[in-house]
């Protein structure tokens, strides 16, 4: 699993194959899958007045997309093609940075056929477009761990997508953040530069909501909308402890909507129950924010643990893998199988407007709806929740892909990959309103797209941990072998000198090799070099028969009783005698 020169050439064929995949699910649900808030996307522009509740961004792109071609498809359409070209640039990149190449290629092409990735794709949702963006950033952080530094180019390419995620969702400017502090822990060169990318891709969408759009007749967000997650915990509050409340705070929550309403709609889960019901107020609401607000920090400063366990419980959908089916708003929110827009609204509900008709489902093949309709259907049975549509399982898979890749490719940029799943993890945790699994969806195409280098990572790491230990074994000293006695021998003295050394093997110099009998063995070949030099040659035949003696030890030089000696032979010419065992350790050495 070493990093590998990457192949432009194959990122064309998977792209076009996830496109095509892509292609058949927008022909099925043409011209896309929406919701409530999709009807609210266009309404408020054509109507006015513009409000920035959403996002301005894709609000706008609604509106071209209505205003020029009549209909919504052009939208949905591009969809496909930014996530295919955003799924198959993270598989290219992860292989680029060491990923197998074949798995990561099949888990690109298969993955828009699962309903999470290719029905999510078509839908008519701002959370689209911001986790296609997401999935490029994590893209781009896997070539920075490729080439082991933040050059130029990706330097630009994450402010352009930093940048990008802020302005399709209202909280990006805080995945963007979390998201750049962790890659500046991580990475060791162009810090500043980062740092100053990062900060200013947050606060540009700040600026322009505040302080620009005003200034073309597109109003601020509304109070409630900004704050409608503390008066979701304002709601629990009141429902566990009642106690806390004033009569004077009763009377401030009641001009809002009626107590029962604060009670019903005091779930932790979701805060649907409270905000989207006809008997509270938004411009109530809205004109009494402030002091509801004052409320909520008084309830943070006096029950915090209250507070922090209502905060953790509304994201569940982050942290949790499974959903809760018996609390209420405990359920994973998919989709919203309705046919057109007054099904979701109503009549009157929200601004009429010519046209509204493109919110209805209109296949351009009713063959591919009739299969793509049952696949999605089946998609959404309960069973299948927490590995389809649940974000946090595989917020845990990338964290743990990462890091085994990181060990096994001995490169902590690895980790970054997944600092944009930590982004949108701890910014869902501490901000959301509901158990809606587009809030977590970038984690989970992430995280599929990251088991290919968790596998090669565990691979690799098991075969290092086998070498290491076969290494191991091998450096292992070998145990010394006891001479060789005949029994009832007695030991020498132990303050006997010794006038055997040792052989490189353990045995000794004067003893028998360990492949010929010791006694009457041949001498060794005239022409073959032995521990003093050729035999035959250097030496006088009695200084070489001298200097045998010497070395024979009478004990080990003595055959074994069990052994039979073997038939003498006459020795070579130029020897005067010697041991077999002076011959073979000249061949040792």
């Amino acid at each position: 699993m070493g990093t590998a020169k990457p192949r432009p050439w194959v990122a064309i064929p998977t792209f076009l194959i996830i496109q095509a995949v892509l292609a058949c699910w927008w022909a099925a649900f043409y011209p896309g899958l929406f919701s409530r808030d999709s009807v609210l996307y266009l309404s408020h522009t054509v109507v006015g007045p513009w409000v920035s509740d959403h996002s301005v961004l894709y609000d706008a792109l609604l509106s071209l997309s209505f205003t020029k071609t009549g209909d919504l498809g052009a939208v949905t359409f591009a969809q496909t093609t930014a996530m295919a070209a955003a799924l198959t640039y993270l598989a290219q990149s992860l292989k680029a940075l060491g990923a197998p190449r074949l798995p990561t290629t099949l888990v690109a092409m298969l993955m828009p056929l699962a309903p999470p990735v290719g029905a999510f794709s078509v839908t008519l949702w701002k959370d689209v477009p911001f986790t296609i963006c997401a999935i490029a950033v994590a893209g781009v952080c896997a070539r920075i761990a490729a080439r082991r530094a933040v050059t130029v180019p990706t330097l630009v390419g994450l402010g352009l997508l930093f940048t990008t995620l802020g302005l399709f969702r209202a909280n990006g400017f805080l995945v963007v953040g979390v998201a750049v502090l962790a890659l500046l822990v991580i990475v060791t060169t162009m810090r500043v530069r980062l740092l100053l990318a990062g900060t200013f891709a947050a606060a540009l969408p700040l600026v322009l909501t505040n302080l620009v759009f005003p200034q073309f007749g597109i109003m601020a967000p509304a109070k409630t909308y900004v704050y409608h997650t503390a008066f979701g915990d304002i709601a629990v509050a009141y429902r566990d402890r009642p106690e806390l409340f004033t009569e004077q705070d009763k009377a401030l929550m009641a001009t809002v909507a009626p107590l029962t309403r604060w009670w019903d709609g005091g779930t932790c889960y979701t805060i649907n129950p409270l905000i989207w019901r006809r008997d509270f107020s938004w411009p109530q609401a809205d004109a009494h924010a402030s002091e509801l607000l004052d409320l909520w920090k008084r309830l943070l400063i006096s029950e915090p643990r209250m507070i922090i366990d209502t905060r953790l419980c509304r994201g569940a959908i982050a942290w949790r893998p499974v959903q809760d089916e018996f609390a209420i708003g405990g359920m994973t929110y998919r989709f919203s199988r309705r046919p057109n827009a007054d099904t979701y609204v109503g009549p009157n509900k929200v601004p009429d407007f010519p046209g509204r008709w493109v919110y209805s489902l209109r296949p351009q093949s009713w063959e591919l709806n009739q299969v793509a309709d049952p696949w999605l259907t089946g998609a959404l049975a309960p069973q299948y929740d927490w590995v389809l549509w649940r974000g946090a399982l595989w917020a845990y898979v990338s964290y743990l892909a990462v890091a085994l890749g990181a060990l096994a490719l001995r490169n902590r940029y690895v980790l970054g990959v997944a600092a944009v799943v930590a982004g949108q993890q701890l910014t869902v945790l501490a901000n959301i309103s509901a158990q809606d699994f587009r809030y977590m969806a970038s984690p989970i195409f992430v995280g599929v797209l990251l088991v290919p280098l968790l596998l090669g990572g565990v691979g690799r790491l098991v075969v290092a941990s086998v070498r290491g230990v076969g290494r191991a074994l091998r450096r292992k000293p070998a145990e010394p072998r006891p001479p060789l006695t005949q029994p009832g021998t007695p030991e020498p003295a132990p303050d006997a000198p010794s006038t055997s050394a040792p052989a490189p093997d353990g045995l000794s110099m004067a003893g028998p090799a360990p492949d010929a009998p010791s006694g009457n063995a041949p001498a060794p070949d005239a022409h073959e070099p032995t521990a003093h030099g050729a035999a035959g040659h250097g030496s006088e035949p009695g200084e070489r028969s001298a200097r045998a003696a010497s070395l024979s030890d009478p004990v080990t030089s003595a055959p074994s009783p069990s052994e039979p000696r073997a038939p003498s032979e006459p020795e070579a010419p130029g020897t005067s005698g010697g041991t077999g065992a002076l011959g073979r350790e000249g061949d040792r050495e």
